[in-house]
């Protein structure tokens, strides 16, 4: 399999310009309007998520400053750099991976982590710029599998599909050199991609304990978003049980869980609800 990861394509060049953009200047963001209105796939995603009822905008979005508006421009960067990273290593024959299903798991996820972030103490929540890249692709690994062995991961597919009682990770172990988790951190480093994202594709389901431990929060986060939204299988939809110290661990109120999980809850209603 290392020869195989050698394989995988570099970086986007979109993505590349989009991640030296500094967007808090009028220059940097007409630069990303222009390189995204350059991929219509990638405008159109856009323009379709902010007419969904996760934004509720009450009105239909046109363009793609309209989106940015209500978006905001940052999570717009980073919706447009996962879109783009995700697209190179989708190949056209998709095989038995729902990538469609990835997608909308990974932006409830994103969405999660967002959520949990807005009720985190000021200094303890990871940088509002990050957050959504991370969540959007936590599970990349899943398409890097498809990418360099197409057969294999038809073969993983099948046996989550056949065997709903037992954990990915069990079945990873069984099956594969290395788990998505790992194949998703060895594309980040391939690509150059922030330590904070790296760390949370390769540890967003086996967190630090060490809370000085590096980029602790932003993994901690993905964690429990991945506790709150479960694995991406069809038949993985209850959330699992959380502890009053898994809260705390994040400076959050245990009392806010139930308010918590009820946007959860309705996010993933919103999202299962888009067309891709």
């Amino acid at each position: 399999m290392n020869k195989r990861i050698d394989s995988l394509p570099p970086i986007p060049v979109v993505a590349q310009k989009i991640l030296m953009l500094k967007i808090n200047t009028d220059e940097g963001e007409q630069a990303l309007f222009k390189l995204i209105e350059k991929d219509p796939s990638i405008m159109s995603k856009i323009i379709g998520l902010s007419n969904s009822p996760i934004y509720g905008s009450g009105r239909k979005i046109l363009t793609l400053h309209e989106a940015s508006t209500l978006l905001g421009t940052k999570r717009v960067k980073m919706i447009a750099l996962s879109l783009s990273m995700m697209s190179s290593v989708t190949k056209s024959s998709k095989g038995l991976l729902d990538i469609d299903g990835l997608w909308k798991h990974s932006l409830s996820i994103a969405l999660t982590m967002d959520t949990l972030a807005g009720y985190m103490p000021k200094d303890r929540r990871p940088p509002e710029d990050e957050i959504y890249l991370a969540g959007l692709l936590h599970d990349i690994g899943y398409l890097v599998l498809n990418y360099i062995d197409p057969q294999l991961c038809d073969q993983f597919c099948n046996r989550l599909a056949a065997e709903p009682n037992r954990s990915v990770d069990e079945i990873e172990a069984e099956m594969l050199e290395k788990s998505h988790n790992e194949l998703g951190a060895e594309l980040g480093q391939h690509w150059g991609l922030p330590e904070s994202i790296v760390a949370v594709l390769r540890g967003h389901h086996n967190p630090p304990v060490n809370p000085e431990a590096p980029h602790h929060s932003m993994i901690a986060v993905s964690s429990m978003a991945a506790k709150l939204f479960p694995a991406f299988r069809n038949h993985e939809t209850e959330q699992m049980n959380i502890s009053v110290d898994d809260w705390v661990s994040l400076g959050i109120d245990p009392k806010f869980e139930d308010e918590i999980k009820l946007k959860v809850i309705m996010h993933t209603e919103q999202v299962n609800g888009i067309s891709i």
